[in-house]
């Protein structure tokens, strides 16, 4: 077996230790369950499901790193905390109470309660070992199934352990993929959730929009009361004073025009940088690689600039992109120091990732600093996401990165058809493997030994039609559940 074999397996045998630990966790869950509802004990339910939460947050961490399965988040938004009155009293139902914890307590318990992912969680940590604990499990259950016959002294029971080594490099592999397909059918949010998520985000960035947009537009009327108004107030002045001497003083009065001439086209500057503060032309024009290049031009930074974009984003997101990267340069001009930048426009999928990277003196950090403030709420508009490193000494990246920016996001698979992946993905290798190959290698060896084997307790005339039939049985799924991943790798690779 090569290094990724033997990572596979050392991710597998982890795997397998986490199944144990959720099924542990899952009885936990079940017990506190069964005393709050039943006996009333309520204060056993919300630990018992951080708990739970806890340990399933984990698997979907494993199975994005292991299996290159994501899974997000399906918890519904946490409830608000609790609001005194103005008499100072806090109230929940139709009672009273001093102090906010209990209001607070009864929101936590009947938001968990309320919520289906608490009860996915636990479905998943009970059925877990019997489905993808097993998968993951092949390795050691075919040496277990061949581990009595060995001890009769019979070689035939060192086969199972033959066939674990020789497809260890498909199979270990395999395993993880189909644990990360029934993780995904079981800890992914459901469209609800994901509302229900969409809605509370939306909630909160709409204020942050509307502040945004607000101190845009006091900047662009400051901007223009103080600078391209006032030149135009004075060159209406020095116009007015050139009238009256043009009679009297021809020479003083084309020095007053020549004044107005150059204070028109400083006004005219302006006004042109008040245009490109609200929306560069030649973003709307050549996109926003381009854009990127002539901003890097008017900076006093030596800038490197990189693009790689199959597309263009929506004018919106190209607008926040363009004005993060504009305030990044202003920072790395004014407070880091920085006499050089890079920056590179990328994509993975539909997210458009930027890097910038400058060789300052560091110790950027968004609690002390309005602009990296401004840039987050920019993006979250847009479910980006700002990623900063600055240590002190420098250098400092960011990372900015906007989900589905990119044309369209993927469609999601249907709920039929991802119940079916999952569904093949997970009980496939059932009739595949242990009931179909191995009880036909018993059969050919003729193994008195019956075990668990389905076809071997069959009468003698339906052995066989069974065996081959649950091998095509568990083909066919394979090749189902092989079908629809590659649709689905297909379009997420067009998208």
């Amino acid at each position: 077996m090569n290094r990724r074999t033997l990572a596979a397996v050392g991710h597998a045998t982890g795997l397998l230790g986490m199944v144990i630990i959720g099924q542990l966790v899952g009885l936990v869950m079940l017990v506190a369950a069964l005393l709050t509802f039943l006996v009333g004990l309520v204060f056993v339910f919300t630990p018992a499901v951080r708990l739970a939460r806890a340990t399933t947050g984990a698997q979907r961490r494993l199975a994005a790193k292991w299996s290159g399965v994501a899974i997000d988040e399906p918890y519904r938004p946490a409830p608000p905390p609790p609001r005194p009155q103005r008499d100072g009293w806090y109230r929940d139902g139709r009672n009273l109470y001093k102090t906010p914890r209990v209001p607070a307590f009864n929101r936590r318990l009947t938001w968990m309660a309320n919520d289906p992912a608490t009860w996915r969680d636990l479905a998943y940590l009970l059925l877990n070992p019997w489905s993808g604990g097993l998968i993951v499990a092949i390795p050691v259950l075919l040496v277990a199934a061949g581990l009595p016959t060995l001890l009769d002294g019979n070689v035939l029971g060192l086969l199972p352990a033959v066939i674990a080594v020789a497809t260890a490099p498909v199979v270990v592999p395999w395993s993880l993929r189909v644990h990360g397909q029934i993780a995904l059918g079981l800890l992914a949010p459901t469209e609800k959730a994901r509302l229900a998520q969409r809605v509370s985000h939306l909630a909160r960035t709409r204020i942050d929009a509307v502040d945004s947009q607000a101190a845009e537009l006091r900047r662009i009327e400051r901007d223009l009361h103080d600078g391209a108004q006032a030149r135009l107030v004075a060159i209406g002045m020095t116009i007015g004073a050139a009238e009256q001497l043009v009679d009297t003083d021809p020479a003083a009065a084309k020095a007053l025009l020549a004044k107005a001439s150059e204070a028109s086209a400083t006004a005219l500057r302006e006004l042109r940088q008040v245009v490109r503060g609200i929306h560069p032309p030649v973003l709307a024009e050549r996109g926003l690689g381009d854009a990127v290049r002539a901003l890097a031009l008017d900076t006093p930074l030596t800038a490197h600039v990189t693009a790689d974009l199959p597309v263009r984003p929506d004018a919106p997101v190209e607008s926040a992109a363009y004005f993060a990267i504009s305030e990044l340069l202003t920072n790395a001009v004014k407070h880091g120091g920085a006499t050089e930048v890079w920056i590179d426009i990328s994509h993975q999928g539909t997210t458009l990732r930027v890097t910038v990277t400058d060789d300052g003196q560091g110790g950027a950090d968004p609690e002390r600093g309005t602009g990296l403030q401004g840039i987050e709420r920019r993006l979250a508009a847009f479910d980006g996401v700002l990623a900063l490193n600055s240590p002190i000494g420098g250098p400092t990246t960011a990372v900015l990165e906007l989900t589905r920016a990119l044309d369209s996001a993927v469609p999601p698979l249907p709920r039929w058809k991802s119940m079916t992946l999952g569904l093949c993905w997970g009980l496939c290798w059932l009739p595949l493997i242990p009931q179909g190959f191995v009880a036909m290698g018993m059969k050919l060896a003729g193994t008195p030994e019956k075990s668990w084997f389905l076809a071997l307790h069959m009468p003698e005339a339906l052995q066989w039609p069974t065996i081959v039939g649950l091998i095509l049985l568990g083909g066919g799924m394979l090749a189902t559940a092989v079908t629809l991943t590659v649709k689905r790798d297909k379009v997420v690779e067009c998208a």
